[in-house]
């Protein structure tokens, strides 16, 4: 069984402006279920597109499931089966033994920045970058899913 443990905070918006690294992949997904049991999303990340289901949160882990697709039938799935959008530019930067993923938000929350680390257990600790702000993986307002 595939499975995500992940920590998300808000990121300081000046203080990462001065350090972001020059390029970013843009992603655009969309929801086809997204109840709290499961969610089924479908994204386009640069030129490659997914097909994932996640299932429900458990403190900052849940089981995940994702599989490439052609890019067409992503782009087909998100015009018939997807209402709203998320369009977002991703930056990775390696930090120790991690890789932080910050999401610039174009859309439904232009301006809004977050940072993903996934951890291999829930008990990893981990150097926090100092452009980190507060950890917000127990909001459900910041899950993706939630946004649209």
């Amino acid at each position: 069984m595939g499975k995500e443990i992940e920590r998300k905070f808000l990121v300081d918006e000046e203080i990462w402006s001065a350090l972001k690294p020059q390029k970013g992949v843009e992603i655009i997904q969309g929801y086809i279920s997204k109840v709290p049991e499961k969610t089924v999303r479908v994204r386009i990340k640069g030129e490659e597109a997914f097909i994932t289901i996640k299932g429900i949160t458990k403190g900052v882990s849940r089981s995940e499931f994702e599989y490439p697709i052609p890019k067409e039938d992503a782009l087909e799935m998100l015009e018939e089966f997807c209402d709203q959008k998320i369009v977002k530019t991703r930056y990775f930067v390696e930090q120790g033994n991690y890789t932080w993923e910050v999401d610039e938000f174009d859309s439904p929350q232009p301006g809004l920045v977050l940072a993903e680390i996934e951890l291999q257990n829930e008990n990893d600790t981990f150097s926090r970058p100092k452009w980190l702000l507060e950890e917000v993986s127990d909001q459900p307002k910041y899950f993706n899913s939630n946004m649209i």
